[in-house]
């Protein structure tokens, strides 16, 4: 099984590039990502498996090997600024339920960021 390092990776785009072994680079998006990981840092080693695409080799089925560690992950947000984060995303949710009870459902890219910011308050928690 092929395996490389992750080059960059964006979250928001989906999509990013491995460097595999032997130099060549690999299209990586964010569907072939192991479940639960939504996304890689720059140098996280993986391994994958390689279909032709017609935009050349895409990795498939990745596996991470080593993920670089987080200086991120290691510090905590202040009590105060984090205890404000979830009083703000508490009434961002309440908005959204409301929202939901009259059928609306919050846009692809509100979703998606609602998303972001709830995996960070949990990141933070779990720190």
């Amino acid at each position: 099984m092929p395996s490389g390092r992750v080059k960059w990776f964006s979250l928001e785009k989906g999509f990013g590039f491995i460097s595999n072994d032997e130099g060549e680079d690999v299209y990586l998006a964010a569907t072939s990502l192991p479940e639960g990981v939504a996304t890689v840092k720059p140098g996280t080693k993986i391994e994958f498996s390689v279909i032709d695409s017609r935009k050349g080799p895409q990795a498939m089925s990745v596996r991470i090997i080593d993920a670089p560690v987080s200086l991120a992950e290691n510090s905590r947000v202040n009590s105060d600024d984090l205890a404000a984060m979830i009083e703000d995303t508490i009434k961002i949710l309440d908005k959204v339920g409301n929202g939901l009870r009259h059928g609306r459902h919050p846009s692809g890219p509100d979703a998606e960021r609602l998303g972001r910011v709830l995996r960070g308050i949990a990141g933070q928690l779990e720190a």
